[in-house]
């Protein structure tokens, strides 16, 4: 992507991350869990990471402001209709994962 000037370079990224978003709202059971086993990181992330990258522009972004984007709705009105209890499992595979980062620094 070298090729591309910075505006539409910009614009791909940006095309690229409603999709991303889009895709996450299509799959509302895919539990944030599950990405954080598998891919480290989930919607609250990218939250985080919004509010990060407001900040480092001089913006001002609330974490809130940012989730309900993510998740397209208050983040409690999500979490009571589609978050699901982490089963024992997942729990452990979590752990496994974190102390796994842990060990690689």
């Amino acid at each position: 992507m070298e090729h591309l000037d910075d505006a539409t370079r910009t614009e791909l990224e940006a095309a690229a991350f409603r999709r991303l978003l889009k895709h996450l709202d299509e799959h509302k059971e895919v539990q944030n869990i599950e990405l954080m086993i598998l891919a480290d990181f989930c919607r609250n992330c990218l939250s985080k990471w919004l509010v990060s990258a407001a900040e480092e522009r001089g913006c001002e972004l609330d974490y809130e402001q940012a989730r309900e984007f993510v998740y397209g709705m208050p983040y409690p009105e999500w979490k009571a209709t589609y978050q699901q209890e982490a089963t024992p499992e997942q729990q452990a595979a979590f752990e496994a994962r974190q102390a796994r980062k842990k060990e690689n620094g």
